[in-house]
């Protein structure tokens, strides 16, 4: 028997860490920008203002369609597996980029010196590798309390910029389509950090009367994207046109702060409105806010690029070392993996600009792969209306990453060196795992995949119930075996496997085993032996969870048990300080009408 991650993501934290990522991409973006059309950058910006709401859009249908998660990973797996890897490493690419890129441009909202951002860089992308060391913790609340100073900011500037807002110095775009078709697929970056919401669908809330074995997310995912949408199309063409309402004779000073654009928007409002002192307090706290902000993007991108690669590696898609855990239950190989990918990235392409020419290739690749997968997808409960709505969202995003690839050769070269890297990873993997690919009839396949080796298994008893958590071997067995018999009861042998990944969940539908677990598998393997020679039904139950207690808490109450037997907590000091220990928590969040009996 298996259990299912927790449903425990309200839509306000959901928002909050789809705006971490999504919501700084105007820290960069009007900056980029005005780089390359100047004071007639505004109907561009626009543009990608408008395509930025209409993806956000098209991701409250895909969050209808895939309520258990996995995102682009997800959306891609009915039309097979090769694509479904295809989209996971145009996400690995855009991940990665993101992590250098926000690191960048938060150090700028700093106002390092240009000189000393690469060495800073490298340094803070190996402090949050040695944080995700420890698995990440309580990222949506962070990200909330993060978000608010940024929507603070984003409000003062525009507020302060309102009389002084004016049409008179915008400038017209080229007159011809292409140059102005090409600007607007070099700043489409806007759409960073849209693909999150996806991989977070597994986790959220689900909507008041959905059934628990069909859970439907479409209200909860709603709330979290529309606000963030609102906010990153509105805020971001409000920001720009702050920032076009400068005189003209500032375009120098506008061009040397292009990587902090806004914080040099909030200093110049600031100076009108509050005096030469106001406006270095107010610049001060728009780049301290969104350098944290970006900070926080930083950290999530890490925490993705783990989840992306060991939910690959559980797959069978990369090679099986991949899910090798620390202590922390975080799996050190995706995690080196996942810091010297940046770090590489900002040795070869120092710079914003660089980083940014190799940014949106991937991003869009992920996107447009996510969106066609779900439109072109039949057995998809969509209305034909809606599904020609994506699929010409689609077919657009199609455009703008053929057009990326011919004119931004970088950024071709480094998305092929991932998709070469990664399928000749997988390759591999399958032939050491002698796992080989053969065509069969279609009805012969659909048989195959039919086939719930669950129901062929026989029913334990009736009785009453038990559950029994274990760390290992221990004497709490022998007790709880004991209890079984002579009551009757059945006993359930649960084992929670703590994975300290922020997208961890398997996204194919294929349930993790405990026969593939060593130290499961034997606790296991004990106990249905032992059961089975005094004549007590054991059923064994496996959980993957981020948390020990929540798992232990959501089994015993969807089983219904009677009692539920619990060692003492396996935590160290440090974690029992920023948590509490298991045995704590369970007695907090355990139902009263079951007994809790703890076994030292």
């Amino acid at each position: 028997m298996e259990i299912h991650r927790p449903r425990n993501l309200g839509w306000g934290r959901a928002a909050g860490l789809l705006y971490g990522d999504w919501g700084t991409s105007k820290a960069y973006v009007i900056g980029l920008a005005f780089a390359v059309m100047g004071f007639g950058s505004l109907p561009i910006i626009l543009a990608v203002c408008a395509l930025s709401l209409i993806v956000g859009l098209n991701y409250i249908i895909i969050c209808k369609c895939f309520p258990n998660g996995g995102g682009v990973y997800s959306e891609a797996r009915p039309h097979g597996r090769l694509l479904a890897v295809v989209g996971a490493l145009m996400l690995i690419a855009d991940f990665t980029v993101t992590a250098a890129l926000s690191t960048w441009a938060a150090l700028s909202y700093l106002n390092i010196p240009a000189a000393w951002i690469p060495m800073i860089a490298i340094a803070v992308i190996l402090l949050f590798g040695w944080l995700n060391y420890y698995g990440p913790h309580h990222s949506g609340t962070l990200a909330v309390i993060l978000g608010v100073p940024v929507v603070a900011s984003v409000l003062g500037i525009i507020a302060l910029s309102l009389p002084h807002l004016t049409a008179k110095g915008l400038e017209l775009p080229h007159s011809s389509f292409y140059p102005n078709w090409v600007a607007f697929t070099g700043v489409i970056l806007a759409l960073s950090g849209v693909e999150a919401i996806a991989t977070l669908t597994g986790v959220l809330k689900p909507d008041k009367g959905s059934p628990p074995d069909e859970p439907r997310v479409v209200k909860t995912a709603s709330k979290a994207i529309l606000p963030v949408a609102i906010e990153v199309s509105v805020g971001t063409g409000m920001l720009a046109w702050a920032v076009l309402s400068m005189p003209h004779d500032l375009q120098e000073q506008i061009l040397a702060r292009k990587d902090d654009i806004l914080r040099f928007a909030a200093e110049h409002y600031a100076t009108l409105a509050l005096g030469s002192a106001g406006g270095k307090i107010f610049g001060f706290f728009v780049g301290a806010s969104f350098a944290l902000l970006l900070l926080s993007a930083v950290n999530t991108a890490v925490a993705a690029l783990i989840g992306i690669m060991f939910r690959m590696s559980g797959d069978n898609e990369l090679p099986k070392n991949f899910t090798k855990l620390n202590r922390h239950g975080v799996p050190i190989i995706p995690l080196l993996v996942s810091v010297a990918m940046p770090i590489t990235v900002l040795l070869i392409a120092p710079g914003l600009e660089a980083l940014a020419g190799l940014y949106a290739i991937g991003v869009v690749g992920a996107i447009a792969v996510g969106l066609g997968s779900t439109a072109f997808n039949r057995a998809l409960p969509i209305g034909w209306p809606l599904r020609i709505f994506m699929g010409a969202t689609f077919l657009l995003l199609c455009t703008v990453w053929l057009t990326l690839a011919h004119t931004k050769p970088d950024a071709l070269f480094f998305v092929t060196c991932v998709l070469i890297l990664g399928l000749g990873l997988r390759a591999w993997s399958q032939k050491h795992k002698g796992i080989t690919s053969i065509t069969v009839p279609e009805n012969i396949a659909a048989m195959v995949e039919s086939m719930d080796l669950e129901k062929l298994k026989p029913k334990p008893q009736e009785g009453g119930k038990i559950l029994l958590c274990l760390r290992g071997v221990t004497p709490a067995l022998t007790f709880a075996i004991e209890t079984a018999k002579s009551r009757g009861a059945t006993l359930y042998v649960l084992y929670v496997r703590e994975v300290a990944v922020a997208f961890g969940a398997s996204a194919s539908g294929e349930k993790a085993r405990w026969q593939d677990d060593p130290e499961a598998a034997l606790i296991m393997k004990t106990a249905c032996s032992i059961g089975e020679e005094v004549g007590v039904p054991v059923v064994p139950i496996y959980a993957v969870a981020s948390r020990a207690d929540t798992a232990i808490v959501d089994v015993a109450a969807t089983l219904g048990v009677d009692e539920l037997f619990l060692g003492a907590s396996g935590h160290s000091a440090l974690a029992r300080l920023l948590y509490g220990s298991v045995v704590q928590q369970v007695i907090r969040h355990l139902p009263d009408d079951i007994s809790l009996v703890i076994r030292g």
